[in-house]
């Protein structure tokens, strides 16, 4: 039995199967954990979608920002962009069913026996475990409850961009939801800096990568996480990157949690 944690796929499903038979995938005994964003921008993100959902408890998968871009266009609080490959989904006879799958995703996973953490995107500074695990809560309780319109009709925004727990309301649930699926970098009073992208500029101090930050209190949480393109595949210090840019032509990255041995395929360029 074996575990293998996967960046995104963004709906590029042939680097998949070709990944999963490199790994020699065994469906019964192995399980997959994906960093989330498993739709968008890609060419099959509908079959992406369905062919995880399918794995059962098989697959287990963290909400990236393009699964919840497209939770709130099929509500009809957003609208697709230009380069969004999202209409298979939104026109497929399951859609129901793929967004009630979907939004029931967790935002944060921790499997103490493996001693691996998974989330999407970064946690801030201020975040240890236990109120990284209480702050997904919340918001997955949202998503998953009666309320989950009126969260996806408010996510969208920047702010608030420091962390208090005395956060309430629309603005706690933002910034949970902006941490866990599009945190990159902070500032040096820890604040989110959401427009901030690229790979890491030493010269920028300006600018500090989420998990650099000297006093981060999640620094004993071994993390798996995905969405950074740009930085590629890194790891040190309990810290592992998985996204490795399949959708601009990189390649599709896994790592197997037992041993931490890298797995990788070439991917085309999608985007």
């Amino acid at each position: 039995m074996s575990t293998y944690a996967i960046g995104d796929l963004q709906g590029c499903l042939e680097p998949l199967q070709s990944l999963l038979e490199k790994v020699n995938f065994k469906r019964k005994k192995d399980t997959l954990w994906f960093t989330g964003d498993l739709i968008n921008r890609g060419p099959e993100s509908l079959e992406t979608l369905r062919f995880i959902k399918e794995l059962g408890d098989n697959a287990i998968t963290v909400l990236g920002n393009h699964d919840l871009h497209f939770l709130a266009v099929a509500q009809g609080f957003s609208k697709t962009k230009f380069d969004d490959t999202l209409d298979d989904i939104l026109y497929a006879p399951d859609v129901k069913k793929l967004v009630k799958w979907l939004r029931h995703r967790p935002l944060f996973h921790h499997d103490k026996e493996l001693g691996f953490s998974m989330i999407h995107a970064g946690l801030p500074p201020q975040w240890d475990f236990k109120t990284t695990k209480k702050c997904a809560r919340e918001v997955e309780g949202i998503l998953q409850g009666k309320d989950y319109k009126d969260f996806l009709e408010n996510m969208y925004g920047n702010l608030p961009d420091l962390w208090s727990d005395k956060l309430t309301g629309i603005d706690r649930y933002r910034f949970i939801t902006n941490a866990f699926t599009r945190l990159r970098y902070c500032d040096h009073q820890g604040r989110l800096c959401l427009k901030a992208k690229g790979p890491i500029n030493k010269s920028n101090t300006d600018l500090i990568p989420w998990f650099e930050f000297k006093k981060r209190a999640s620094k004993k949480m071994n993390i798996v996480f995905g969405h950074w393109s740009a930085l590629g595949l890194y790891q040190e210090k309990r810290i592992h990157a998985l996204d490795t840019g399949c959708l601009w032509g990189g390649s599709l990255t896994a790592m197997r949690l037992e041993d931490e041995k890298v797995f990788s395929v070439k991917c085309k360029t999608y985007y």
